[in-house]
């Protein structure tokens, strides 16, 4: 009877591969979701370096001067 209850409880050779692919799966999409974070942590970091860089106003002058605008 013990015999029978062991080979009842474990997995057919199905529902390892089965089990395989789910930890598989579960590693793919988890290496895709901190992928993604990064690569969303990167791009807030650039964004940030932008907006708080500061901008020369004696640029614009010479822009306006090279497009023969008078300037400012």
């Amino acid at each position: 009877m013990t015999a029978a209850t062991l080979h009842l409880a474990v997995p057919t050779h199905t529902e390892r591969g089965l089990l395989r692919l789910a930890d598989r799966l579960t590693a793919y999409v988890e290496r895709r979701v901190e992928r993604r974070a990064q690569r969303r942590t990167l791009a807030l970091d650039l964004l940030r370096e932008q907006q708080a860089r500061r901008h020369d106003p004696r640029a614009v002058d010479h822009l306006l001067a090279q497009v023969g605008v008078p300037r400012r």
